[in-house]
């Protein structure tokens, strides 16, 4: 059974090794993430942003978030 795995193992490592070689020698070609992919992060952030900004400060949202004044106690019931 060992060399059946040694033999699968050492399969495996030269077919690694050859498509880093054949990769290797391809021209690089930047892809949709080295084109665009700051441009889309940034324009997320500037979309987030803004839309947090107004969610803040137009919609009137009340942020009480301290029930300090807020909470009375009530009349004891018998």
């Amino acid at each position: 059974m060992f060399p059946v795995a040694r033999a699968a193992l050492n399969l495996a490592a030269r077919s690694v090794q050859r498509t880093a070689v054949r990769q290797a020698h391809r021209k690089y070609e930047p892809d949709f993430h080295d084109k665009y992919g700051n441009l889309v992060l940034l324009g997320g952030a500037a979309v987030f942003s803004v839309v947090w900004g107004y969610a803040l400060t137009q919609i009137g949202i009340e942020w009480g978030l301290s029930p300090v004044g807020r909470v009375t106690p009530k009349e004891w019931r018998e």
